[in-house]
């Protein structure tokens, strides 16, 4: 792992978990600090009469703290780590105490049993108790969601009917009891448009309500015909009913793909109080592809792998089966990241991405997109803007970070990667042309 205070910024759970962290760089809270080759240790004086013991392995990076608090990594690794980036020469002691010491061990026990498991699942043929059995489970399910779909039809046909004018409190719970019988009949994807769709109806937005209606009827009337349907399309419409395709059978079944990944940017956000999730876009140096990695970690838990905004890692994935094209699962890396390859490209050629990509799949809620000679602006009208040749494009941006963004880009040209949902481009990386850092990167949420 590079080392800067960027990169370790990165990796908090939320903005307040960096700025906590920047409150503890003071070397006196710290009665006990060390480095080796692998990990950096401390322990830091907090509330109570003992010290918290707090250590990170610098492969990972992974984190542990003895202190109660909920997110990962805490405010102390965080600190710990910007504490090593700020003055590593206060980290004397280079001999790993036992508590260290014994952690690092299980953890790399626990890697080679995975490894080793791995292995022996490759070498192994996959072992079905009963084919049949899963067969008739799997067309058993389908059954059910093209049942359930053409019920949602139907539920569809009467609220336009109905009319969108005379919603109110009381018709709107009707739609989350449709949404209920949804997840009743395992098709939890189509059960979150649906709510999506009741949220946008409930802010009066009858624009974006009609889209979200629209997208599900155009998946009810693909699942009645499903039979009929390519394979890759059938994919995708298990993944729009959410169905999730297990990891495992995609690694298998997936053609790897080894390229030189350039992290273009990395997006964190607490789904609730339990689940956080992660969406990191890649862009292959020889490929060209985009690639989308998404990971939840649970309980406050943290993600197996860190990916950082503006580095480059020689990785292979895999991807997922469906027309879309975009989500994929990480096999392995190799090596230590290094600088980004960022991508060029036009305008023109990245709305011409976005176009096929919809074209495959018109359920992707989110694109990736690379807008090189971007302007950021705040026009008189007050909504922030990426403005390009005579051109805006609407951002979606919170307070804290349009201000950080307008600072850094100084109101010159630069290039914007964010993530589009159809209505408004959510920027999540700036870059200069020419310079490898990036000039900003979105704080995590």
């Amino acid at each position: 792992m590079s080392l800067t205070r960027d990169a370790v910024l990165a990796l908090a759970p939320d903005a307040s978990s960096a700025k906590a962290a920047q409150g503890l760089l003071s070397p006196a809270g710290w009665p006990q600090l060390g480095a080796s080759a692998g990990a950096v240790w401390g322990a830091c004086q907090g509330s109570g009469s003992k010290p918290y013991q707090t250590q990170v392995d610098l492969a990972g990076p992974a984190f542990r703290c003895t202190c109660p608090s909920r997110k990962f990594p805490c405010k102390h690794g965080l600190a710990l780590l910007l504490l090593r980036v700020q003055d590593a020469a206060l980290f004397k002691d280079d001999s790993e105490p036992a508590w260290v010491s014994e952690w690092l061990a299980s953890r790399s026990q626990k890697a080679q049993q995975k490894e080793e498991r791995q292995a022996a699942a490759g070498d192994a043929p996959a072992a079905v108790a009963d084919p049949a059995a899963a067969a008739a489970r799997e067309a058993q399910r389908w059954q059910r969601i093209e049942a359930a779909a053409a019920e949602l039809q139907r539920w569809l046909a009467d609220q336009i009917g109905r009319g969108l004018g005379a919603l109110n409190a009381e018709l709107l719970q009707g739609w989350q009891t449709m949404a209920a019988r949804l997840v009743d009949a395992q098709a939890p994807g189509l059960a979150q448009r649906l709510r999506d769709a009741a949220d946008s109806a409930a802010a009066r937005d009858t624009e974006r309500t009609l889209q979200r209606l629209g997208l599900l009827q155009l998946a009810c009337e693909a699942l009645s015909r499903r039979a009929g349907l390519g394979a890759d399309l059938q994919a995708e419409l298990r993944s729009v009913a959410g169905w999730p395709h297990d990891k495992a059978e995609v690694l298998a079944a997936a053609a790897p793909l080894a390229d030189r990944w350039t992290v273009l940017g990395v997006a964190t956000e607490l789904r609730d109080a339990k689940l956080t999730e992660r969406r990191v876009w890649l862009h292959g140096r020889q490929s060209g592809r985009r690639a989308w990695l998404l990971d939840h970690a649970f309980a406050g838990r943290g993600f197996e792998q860190s990916w950082l905004s503006g580095r480059s890692v020689a990785a292979t994935l895999a991807a997922f089966p469906g027309s879309a094209g975009l989500r994929m699962l990480c096999a392995a890396t190799e090596g230590a990241p290094g600088a980004p390859e960022w991508p060029v490209t036009r305008w023109a050629d990245e709305w011409q991405r976005l176009a096929a990509r919809q074209a495959a799949s018109p359920w992707v809620n989110l694109h990736p997109l690379v807008l090189p000679d971007s302007v950021v602006a705040v026009p008189a009208a007050g909504q922030t803007v990426a403005a390009h040749a005579g051109r805006a494009l609407r951002l979606r941006l919170g307070d804290e970070d349009t201000w950080a963004l307008l600072a850094a880009t100084g109101g010159h040209p630069v290039t914007l990667m964010g993530e589009w949902d159809g209505v408004a481009l959510r920027p999540l990386t700036a870059w200069l042309p020419g310079q490898a850092a990036p000039l900003w990167h979105r704080s995590a949420e």
